[in-house]
């Protein structure tokens, strides 16, 4: 059963309830469950090849985060944060019945992963961070602000495929048609017949005040990673300026002793595109 479903569930947040929208593939009722979580300002169908090829063995689910994709916008954009995103996806798992929870999480998608990993009794026993750690530069940090919520309107899809190449440039060499595919579902087109990126601007609004806080020092998580104690394989891009290599080697020897693979010719993040890529989550789950 390899064609995609779309579903959603209802959250919770301290504003008030709030639709999450995800797609999945595979056999409605197989126990096991794959969930594969994007990055910040990206969605689920960034998975699409990775789960059909990983139907063949679980239910993968890959959500849009609450305020991207086809999901609600928080009513509060304070709430955007790592709490409410962990809060909703374990809802969503209550939903999907679970027995055997792994993880796939690139960039956000992995900070929330390590959130629920590092709870007593988690359901997660195991899991792939893709391109993220405990420490996050204060560079990566400030070039992600550089762009965040300011997304044009756009007056073609091909106009919207040249920006994302330009600030996903990090994925790596890509075909014009994967590019594309990496663009469109990311799009809703106005009323006006413009295009522009389907994700809340006020996302920013939380992240910025945390930039602030931060006065340009890295972001550091250690204690949530040495928390964590379920198999974990750790994809690094060996051009990132979010996940250095240094802190890479030190989670092979902290917390549940990652294994690493760094995937040369790529910076923030691997897509998880090409077959490569995929065969190494693949080999690992």
């Amino acid at each position: 059963m390899t064609e995609m479903r779309e579903g959603s569930v209802q959250c919770l947040s301290a504003a008030g309830f709030h639709q999450m929208a995800y797609v999945e593939w595979g056999d409605p009722h197989n126990p096991r469950v794959l969930l594969c979580v994007h990055g910040l300002t990206r969605c689920g169908r960034d998975f699409d090849d990775l789960a059909k090829a990983m139907s063949d063995r679980y239910r993968v689910v890959c959500p849009d985060v609450v305020g991207r994709g086809k999901s609600d916008w928080l009513r509060n954009p304070m709430l955007y944060g790592v709490p409410q995103y962990a809060a909703d996806m374990t809802t969503l798992l209550a939903r999907l019945q679970a027995e055997t929870v792994h993880w796939v999480g690139t960039s956000m998608g992995g900070l929330i992963g390590m959130a629920i990993a590092a709870q007593p009794g988690t359901p997660l026993s195991r899991m792939v961070l893709n391109d993220v750690g405990p420490v996050v530069t204060a560079v990566s940090i400030a070039r992600i602000a550089s762009y965040l919520g300011k997304g044009p309107a756009m007056d073609s899809v091909d106009a919207a495929v040249a920006l994302v190449r330009a600030v996903s440039a990090g994925f790596g060499a890509h075909t014009d048609e994967e590019w594309h595919r990496l663009t469109v579902p990311l799009l809703r087109e106005t009323a006006e017949g413009k295009f522009v990126f389907r994700y809340d601007p006020k996302i920013a609004e939380p992240f910025r005040l945390a930039m602030e806080e931060s006065a340009g020092r890295d972001m550091e998580l250690w204690p949530l990673y040495d928390a964590i104690t379920c198999p974990t394989l750790l994809l690094r891009g060996a051009d990132s300026d979010l996940l250095t290599h240094d802190t890479a080697m030190a989670m092979t020897t902290r917390g549940p002793k990652a294994k690493l693979n760094e995937i040369a010719g790529v910076g923030h993040a691997p897509s998880l595109v090409h077959a490569d890529q995929i065969a190494m989550v693949r080999d690992f789950l």
